[in-house]
């Protein structure tokens, strides 16, 4: 009877070790909130790092001074990635600013309350075209631009899994974010890996009263609220932790969903 060989592959290249170090990174929506605290653990692990903002041009100029004082490489771009031909135009610049692109984090999002009853369409296509539409435009794009071993990461949310009430849009479009990538990633392999983070109660939208915030935290099996830094580190995982990873959502959402 013959024993099958197992074949181990070492991988080698420009992306062993520090896998970020020297990597173009394009971060929609990085002037602020959760996109800020991606491009600047980005920046820190010696990616360059194009920070995209649409209305935030004051908190990306502030993303890129803080990159640029520690050291690295950044530039701003602005657009609107609710207009396909936003989207090509800001991976372009992005490409066109250090001459490569390796990695796209979409990123940028809108979330604001929707009761069923009082959605309107204006509602649903804002929500939808910048979280969903963006996000598949801006991927579009860059897959055009990313050499083999390239990288999309996309942000959901857990409420894609598990929708909570007065917000569908928002969750109806994050559900389509993780749908986006698996069939990206299906799409682009093996030349690239296409994956998802999908936070759970970090940042908490702006107007949250502290019963509401008690009421998250009861629902919560972690108790607390988690941090930017937990979600960074997904994020990092998938860029660096792992080259055998593609069409995964990794949730971090303190047990939410087991709630």
């Amino acid at each position: 009877m013959s024993v099958a060989k197992t074949r181990i592959v070492k991988r080698e290249g420009a992306y062993a070790g520090q896998r970020l170090k020297g990597r173009v990174a394009l971060v929609t929506g990085a002037g602020r909130r959760l996109g800020r605290a991606i491009a600047l653990a980005l920046a820190g692990r010696g990616a360059k790092v194009i920070v995209h903002f649409h209305h935030a041009k004051r908190e990306a100029a502030d993303v890129v001074s803080a990159i640029q004082k520690q050291g690295g490489a950044a530039r701003a771009v602005c657009g609107n990635i609710a207009k396909p031909s936003d989207c090509r135009r800001i991976v372009r610049q992005a490409h066109d600013a250090f001459g490569q692109l390796d990695v796209l984090v979409n990123n940028a999002a809108v979330f604001f309350k929707t009761p069923l009853q009082k959605v309107t369409p204006r509602d649903w296509d804002a929500t939808l075209d910048v979280n969903l539409k963006g996000s598949f435009f801006c991927a579009q794009a860059a897959a055009a631009y990313l050499p083999v071993g390239g990288q999309i990461v996309n942000i959901a949310d857990w409420s894609a899994i598990r929708p909570y009430t007065d917000y569908l849009p928002y969750c109806i479009s994050k559900a389509g974010v993780i749908a986006l990538t698996r069939g990206l990633a299906r799409t682009l392999a093996p030349r690239i890996a296409v994956n998802a983070v999908a936070p759970g109660p970090v940042l908490l939208p702006e107007g949250f009263d502290e019963a509401e915030k008690e009421t998250i935290l009861r629902r919560t099996p972690l108790e607390r609220l988690g941090a930017p830094d937990d979600i960074v580190n997904a994020v990092l995982f998938l860029l660096e932790g792992t080259q055998f990873t593609t069409g995964a959502t990794l949730v971090i959402d303190g047990g939410r969903l087991i709630a």
